[in-house]
């Protein structure tokens, strides 16, 4: 007479198959994410405002950083530079608007500057700006 019961085996088994969809949609989503990113390398704490406008027409990125360097497409130019780079770029397209991206804590004096050069060139001029968190 047996009185010891028998006790079966299990085997521990760790099933992975459904680790290869869920690695493929992270993928897909990372990939799909780094496209949306702003290309935007120069990093800036813009103004906020409550109302925005989305631009159709061929825009210039012109950026000023807190330490007074001026970017043109993320191309550093000098303030003297500026005039001809922009006249540079209208001979290529007959309307042309100049997004201006500036640093909060850049003096509107500099601002001035540079929209007086796109006033004299007939430029149409954006201010860009982050909308309000409400």
């Amino acid at each position: 007479m047996n009185l010891r019961k028998k006790r079966l085996k299990v085997a521990a088994e760790v099933n992975t198959s459904s680790l290869n969809d869920i690695m493929f949609f992270l993928l897909l989503f990372f990939l799909i994410a780094s496209t949306i990113t702003n290309p935007n390398v120069i990093k800036l704490l813009l103004p906020k405002s409550d109302s925005g406008q989305v631009l159709s027409k061929k825009t210039v990125a012109l950026t000023i950083d807190k330490d007074l360097h001026y970017f043109i497409e993320k191309e550093q130019v000098e303030i003297g530079a500026i005039s001809s780079k922009l006249e540079n770029l209208m001979h290529s397209v007959q309307e042309l608007t100049l997004v201006l991206y500036v640093d909060k804590s850049v003096a509107i004096e500099e601002v001035v500057k540079v929209m007086d050069i796109a006033n004299k060139l007939k430029i149409k001029i954006v201010l860009a700006t982050e909308p309000k968190k409400r």
